[in-house]
């Protein structure tokens, strides 16, 4: 699937994806400046979209950890089974409040999102951020891209501690929470 074909599933889509465009480089490279992937075993990515986020974990990624991704829209499975075809990376086509029905009792070191929840139902809101708390290690973080402040204290109902940061350098410019 070319640019311009993820780039029609993105606007056909604007409730599930929730964004104008795909992540900046320099967001993801932000995102993923708050997390030590090199050292961890398991990674979960929520909304894999186009993977611009999967291809900045990938690259830091050891050999020997897994990455899931969790992404709703079946387009965007297909191009990202063919852009990740590593034995350690996992496309799920499944919603990210069923992580726990994947981790087989495992736990993520990190987890990495990019979830529009300024779209997704309270309910729905609340089981991915229990199942993303349940499903990390004791050390572990929840890592989220977002475009409002305010999900800040959506985050802080589920999580002890959400340290804030912002860049400029995407369209339209983003937070990234980092959760623990």
């Amino acid at each position: 699937m070319g640019k311009s074909d993820l780039l029609l599933e993105l606007y056909s889509n604007l409730s599930t994806t929730g964004a104008l465009t795909f992540s900046s480089k320099a967001l993801v490279n932000k995102m993923l400046s708050q997390a030590n992937i090199k050292s961890a075993k398991l990674i979960v990515e929520l909304g894999g979209g186009d993977g611009s986020i999967t291809q900045g974990i990938v690259d830091r990624l050891d050999p020997d950890a897994e990455l899931l991704v969790f992404e709703i829209s079946k387009s965007f499975c297909n191009s990202m089974d063919k852009l990740f075809p590593q034995e350690n990376v996992k496309i799920i086509n499944d919603s990210a409040e069923n992580i726990d029905k994947y981790l087989n009792g495992r736990k993520a070191d990190y987890i990495l999102s990019s979830l529009p929840f300024s779209f997704i139902a309270p309910e729905v809101k609340d089981q991915i951020l229990f199942q993303s708390k349940s499903a990390l290690t004791t050390s572990g973080y929840f890592i989220q891209i977002c475009y409002s402040y305010l999900l800040k204290n959506l985050f802080k109902k589920h999580f002890e501690m959400v340290n804030t940061s912002f860049t400029l350098k995407n369209l339209p410019p983003a937070f990234v929470m980092v959760c623990r």
